[in-house]
């Protein structure tokens, strides 16, 4: 990157043809990751595209991924723009996904233990528990079960539980059609305003709206009562709440409080969904996957200490469906000034698409980019480590920031879930369907057979 008062002149940025009105939506919504490695392979790591008629800049490959955690990138990005419509929907001044600087680390220094796995510290085995019981109510012996929903409820059986308190499953549906809307219309914008009017949308949002109102009495009741190193992420937010009402108002709790939720059915539930389907399809990785987690379930209860280390098959599968599969396909921000990229000015106001996935898919950095390779990440190849080509958590100062929580519960769920469920696909050249809204995943008529009981 430049400034903007290089002596070089800039260079013509290449423009993505369209289709009148629509722009690129149709090949956005098809495959997100292909069109913007597409985009890359065609026009270099800077190209202008139109979407339903509004126009964006994207700057992908390693350059892009690059970028997003230098001072540069930090100066020049903001994220409030794409996230305001979901900010006004909720009636709040700020979320944390669309705040920037001082503001965003304020949130994060508040959020920073309940997202962390450290928040789960002496859980892991508690965690186990809830993954068994939500095999029994939603994994029947002999029966074809929707991965994705089923995943949906276990995660939010999960992070209820764990950080919250409770476990709303009753709200589940609620949940998955409010953000799936505003998502859909308000930040991705891939759908149209007139689908916030639906009459079922405005059913789930009051819905959800009377969770977040039924979490705000619980929070307010432990107030005070649970010693500091107990409390988990709600009690942290409420505890901003009174004590820094400017940091925490009133207006922003609802959706602080709901937030873990509607990120696990976004983001962890789509990722193991592809790891049940990427090991099944997989033999050979299979094999391998059930003799590690025979090993660690046969033992007892989970070591905490070695767990993460005992599973290094297991481990290698999520990594690599979560390159094959990502979730952060691009990250989306607005140029807070004038400046120059890799020879390209961008304006101040402008819209821009970061492809920080697009090195996932390419052979520079990953030899058979296409092939299932879960080796890929262990020394010495140690693919991932090169600079700016693996970003399954974003990248920059909006990283996610339930990493280190995600890369635990992922690796409970799926260890567990192997060890106990004998599963198929439908059948062994079945080829995983996918969805693209909101954001990338299984598609939702995604099914495996449950044969039997393993142990």
């Amino acid at each position: 990157m430049t400034s903007a008062a290089t002596a070089l002149a800039p260079r013509e940025t290449p423009k993505v043809p369209g289709l009148p009105l629509l722009g690129s939506v149709l090949d956005m919504a098809k495959d997100p990751a292909r069109f913007f490695l597409d985009c890359y392979r065609k026009y270099g790591p800077v190209c202008r595209l139109k979407v339903l008629g509004e126009n964006y800049v994207l700057i992908s490959g390693v350059e892009a991924a690059n970028l997003m955690g230098t001072r540069d990138g930090k100066e020049c990005l903001r994220s409030k723009e794409f996230w305001e419509g979901l900010v006004g929907e909720y009636g709040a001044t700020r979320v944390l996904t669309g705040s920037d600087g001082e503001a965003h680390k304020q949130l994060r220094d508040i959020m920073r233990h309940g997202y962390s796995k450290e928040s789960i510290k002496g859980r892991y085995n508690e965690l186990v528990k809830i993954t068994d019981g939500a095999f029994a109510r939603d994994w029947p012996v002999g029966t074809e079960v929707p991965v994705l929903q089923a995943m949906q409820y276990l995660v939010v059986d999960q992070l209820g539980t764990i950080l919250t308190g409770a476990a709303p499953l009753e709200y589940v549906k609620d949940i998955r059609i409010t953000i799936l809307h505003i998502l859909n219309v308000l930040v991705t914008r891939q759908r149209p305003k007139i689908l916030l009017k639906r009459p079922i949308y405005k059913k789930s949002k009051a819905r959800v709206f009377e969770l977040g109102y039924t979490m705000i009495e619980q929070a307010k009741a432990r107030y005070g009562k649970v010693p500091e190193d107990q409390r988990n992420l709600i009690d942290d937010i409420y505890a901003a709440h009174v004590e820094t009402p400017e940091v925490m108002p009133a207006s922003d709790l609802i959706v602080s409080l709901t937030g873990p939720y509607v990120a696990g059915l976004d983001t962890v539930a789509n990722t193991i969904s592809a790891v049940v389907y990427s090991v099944l399809k997989h033999p050979e990785v299979k094999a391998r996957v059930l003799a590690e987690v025979d090993a660690l379930f046969d033992k007892g209860e989970i070591n905490e200490e070695t767990f993460m280390k005992e599973l290094p098959a297991l481990n290698g599968a999520i990594m690599e469906t979560m390159r094959l599969y990502p979730i952060a396909v691009a990250q989306m921000r607005t140029a807070t000034k004038d400046f120059v990229f890799e020879g390209h000015q961008i304006h101040e106001g402008e819209m821009i698409y970061i492809g920080t996935s697009v090195p996932h898919f390419m052979g520079e950095y990953w030899p058979e980019p296409e092939k299932f390779d879960i080796d890929r990440y262990a020394k010495p190849r140690a693919e991932h480590m090169q600079p700016g080509v693996y970003s399954p958590y974003g990248r920059g100062p909006h990283t996610c920031l339930g990493k280190s929580l995600a890369e635990v519960q992922m690796a409970i769920s799926m260890a567990r879930i192997f060890y106990k469920l004998d599963m198929e696909l439908e059948s062994p050249d079945y080829v995983l369907k996918t969805k693209t809204a909101p954001t990338p995943g299984p598609a939702n008529d995604f099914k495996v057979r449950v044969k039997g009981l393993r142990h």
